[in-house]
């Protein structure tokens, strides 16, 4: 809910629903026509919706740690978000191990909020110039150490993978579908946007605006510097990086899961405009229809469990895209459930649990040490 209905920030669950359902749609939907153009909705979600979310992970860690604490209380924070990310992830491996046919990104997610968390000590200002810095050494980074890492073994990681650390560990930051280095571009971007007043109507045009701005520029500029008959052979993606023996002009690719700087910009630019113009919309609707939209969208507030719920649906035993109707039906449960549990104002399962730890740590903070409790602008 907003401010006006328990100080949740509905833009951000419409942010997060959009991200789903556009998951959802790379995963179900045809990435190309029977022509060979890419599909519409390939040209909107493919890299946009996953990255979508990377972003707003670090808009929620910006918000569990907006307020100032230190000492045992700093802490018993810091733990709390770190068994929540290790419970995440162990998730991932969980659903890593069905047979989905996707790469699931939980086991990541988990990983990049650890490795966030020293960065939330930084205020907007430095966040912004290191997430704009990241974007561009992440990628080059990641081009110079993967020829010496071995190459990617699994398509998701399961916790067979546990067994060797070391392969698990090169494709969970550097190797994988999504690697943790070069995201972490996301989770810095999140971070200093979640510093931010996202009450701000002007701030948020300008962000809505620039976002937008970024995005098509970083496009076109990288159309300008690469073979259109290459960019148009990489449209439906690149399994997470590019080639790790190639030259150094694979960089200027805009593609999506490629984790090039152009990838990252522009998809940076694309969740700010979507969150941006979200919480906008938000800001523009009456109480009575800000309630509205957070039932419709309130899929949006339980993606951990929704997007675990989609995963197992994925699999042979339920509706696999050879399915009739197979999209419809994952769109339609989904947001039916998140419906039902917004408008009985419950939580989901899986959101409860990850939380226990952070919530945890709060009721063991010292007495008369600032909290963890979400100010005005929060969200839960």
């Amino acid at each position: 809910m907003t401010e006006r209905a328990g100080e949740r920030l509905v833009g951000l669950d419409v942010a997060r629903c959009l991200a789903l359902l556009g998951m959802v749609a790379t995963h179900m939907l045809d990435e190309r026509t029977p022509a060979g153009d890419l599909t519409f909705g390939q040209w909107l979600a493919g890299g946009r919706a996953s990255a979508l979310f990377a972003v707003l992970a670090g808009v929620s860690l910006a918000m569990m740690t907006r307020e100032p604490v230190r000492g045992r209380a700093a802490s018993l924070r810091a733990a709390g978000i770190v068994v929540r990310a290790l419970l995440i992830a162990a998730l991932g491996l969980l659903l890593g191990g069905l047979e989905s046919g996707l790469a699931i990104i939980l086991t990541y997610y988990g990983v990049l909020f650890v490795l966030g968390l020293p960065f939330t000590v930084l205020g907007g200002r430095a966040l912004t110039v290191l997430a704009v810095v990241w974007v561009v050494l992440g990628p080059v980074l990641s081009h110079l150490v993967r020829p010496d890492l071995p190459p990617r073994g699994y398509a998701s990681p399961t916790f067979g993978q546990l067994a060797d650390p070391w392969q698990l560990a090169s494709e969970l930051l550097f190797t994988g579908y999504y690697p943790v280095v070069p995201w972490l571009a996301y989770l810095l971007a999140g971070l200093a946007l979640g510093r931010a007043d996202l009450r701000d109507r002007h701030l948020l045009v300008g962000l809505t605006l620039g976002g937008l701005g970024v995005a098509v520029l970083a496009t076109q500029v990288s159309r300008s510097l690469t073979d259109p008959t290459v960019a148009d052979e990489h449209a439906t993606g690149m399994y997470g990086t590019t080639p790790p023996d190639g030259d150094w002009g694979w960089l200027l690719l805009v593609a999506p899961h490629s984790a090039t700087p152009f990838d990252l910009a522009q998809t940076i630019g694309s969740a700010v405009f979507v969150i941006g113009a979200c919480l906008l919309v938000e800001r523009a609707l009456a109480a009575r229809a800000t309630a509205l939209l957070a039932v419709a969208f309130g899929a949006g507030a339980m993606t951990l469990t929704l997007y675990s719920l989609h995963v197992v649906l994925r699999t042979p035993d339920f509706w696999p895209p050879e399915v009739s109707h197979a999209h419809l039906r994952h769109v339609a449960v989904l947001l039916a459930i998140g419906a039902a549990f917004a408008a009985f104002r419950l939580r989901g399962p899986l959101e409860i649990a990850v939380g226990l730890p952070v919530r945890l740590a709060r009721r063991l903070s010292p007495p008369g040490a600032p909290t963890t409790r979400p100010a005005p602008t929060t969200d839960r």
